[in-house]
């Protein structure tokens, strides 16, 4: 069964590569979870193992912080936030500053994705009641949530991966990476900032650009005040329980089940906005890794390879790092490096934390944060290409890089 496995295994990253497999409609979760299924079909897992390779605490904590994303955009802290931003009275400068501030600084507590996907509608209405061209901002937010992410081992999947594999201390990993995080923040406003797409503000203002649009003026729903002191306590509890305790898991998921006790959202308002796709992708591709990891023969020629790559240098990490991000996407990549590749010491996964986020943001595949913040500004009437994000991403992505591994071999 060693070749079903490895055939298995390539044919799933090409199609995280890829985003699909060519003349079918199914996406990278369909084929992560086909993968799986195909392996246990055939026995070349069985079911204790693909259970042994699903890891239990990342799904939990990840649960959670989608959940609590859910508390504080059923409170209406998103629009109220996203509004006060582009209400603000400043240019377009000072705009595009509290975009990334606000950004960066929820994403480092909440998960990007979700960031992204409910400040982005709020943001683009509101940047176009100002006769401002929301492309630039629809980036920054996109960016933005993936530099900020770097900060906290709850900022993103990827990073509660690596967190969970190395048992990673919260403070140790703040004061690690929280530095990379914020000069990653302020490339993003310098890059952008200094773009054409910004220089040419001033010229799209006008009534075509506001017709759809709703007046900066016009008030948002109130907060649900309620709501949102459940949802801040709630994010104080799981900060205290990665500071403070071992099994963060089940502690985890006790705040789930607090904010399932309400008389005020139903059960399906509360889990109704938790991506199960990304779930489900996990769950796939914990199965398909995991069989290669167990597969002693094609393991030991994968750990070989990243040896002999010297994949423990930073440079090198940093390399692999924004290759694979923007090929198979840096979740994959993550869970690819960790389940086969060679030991990890603390500072290096605290390095393939940072670089794995930063080198999310080259191209819109590189995250699927990217892919949200475009999809939803499509939906507004918004168009970002390719080319659109990569003439800002490409630079953010490298200056990034570059700052962040001065910084990984100065602590090192």
């Amino acid at each position: 069964m060693n070749w079903l496995i490895a055939v298995v295994f390539v044919l799933v990253y090409i199609g995280m590569a890829l985003g699909r497999w060519p003349w079918l409609a199914i996406n990278r979760t369909g084929i992560a979870v086909f993968g799986a299924v195909i392996l246990l079909i055939s026995g070349a897992v069985d079911r204790d193992g693909a259970l042994a390779s699903i890891d239990f605490a990342t799904l939990a904590v990840l649960l959670t912080l989608m959940v609590l994303s859910s508390q504080y955009a059923a409170s209406g802290f998103f629009d109220w936030i996203g509004h006060r931003i582009t209400a603000l009275k400043c240019g377009p400068g000072g705009l595009l500053a509290g975009v990334i501030v606000m950004c960066g600084v929820l994403s480092a507590f909440l998960t990007n994705d979700v960031v992204v996907w409910a400040v982005t509608p709020v943001l683009i209405t509101g940047v176009m009641a100002r006769g401002l061209d929301p492309k630039p901002y629809v980036i920054a937010v996109a960016c933005a949530a993936n530099a900020g992410s770097a900060a906290t081992l709850i900022g993103n999947p990827q990073n509660l991966m690596i967190a969970e594999f190395g048992n990673l201390d919260f403070i140790g990993f703040v004061l690690a990476c929280a530095v990379p995080a914020l000069l990653a923040l302020g490339v993003v406003y310098v890059v952008i900032l200094r773009s054409p797409m910004m220089r040419g503000q001033t010229s799209v203002a006008g009534a075509g650009a506001n017709a759809n649009a709703r007046s900066v003026d016009q008030p948002v729903r109130p907060l649900d005040k309620t709501i949102l002191i459940k949802a801040v306590l709630a994010t104080i509890a799981v900060i205290a329980i990665f500071v403070f305790v071992e099994d963060r898991a089940l502690w985890s998921l006790l705040v789930v089940g607090a904010l399932l006790l309400s008389r005020r959202l139903s059960t399906d308002q509360v889990l109704g906005r938790v991506d199960w796709h990304l779930l489900a992708l996990f769950c796939g591709l914990f199965i398909v890794t995991g069989a290669m990891a167990q597969n002693d023969v094609i393991a030991s020629l994968f750990r070989d390879v990243l040896i002999t790559l010297q994949i423990h240098h930073p440079g090198v990490l940093a390399g692999v790092s924004l290759a694979g991000s923007n090929t198979i996407g840096n979740v994959p990549l993550v869970m690819m490096l960790l389940s086969l590749g060679p030991e990890w010491s603390t500072e290096m996964l605290h390095a393939l934390a940072i670089f794995s986020t930063l080198s999310g943001n080259f191209l819109i595949v590189g995250s699927v944060a990217n892919i949200i913040a475009v999809e939803q500004a499509a939906k507004a009437g918004t168009v970002i290409s390719f080319i659109d994000y990569a003439r800002l991403g490409v630079p953010v992505t490298l200056i990034s890089l570059a700052l962040s591994l001065g910084w990984v071999i100065l602590i090192s």
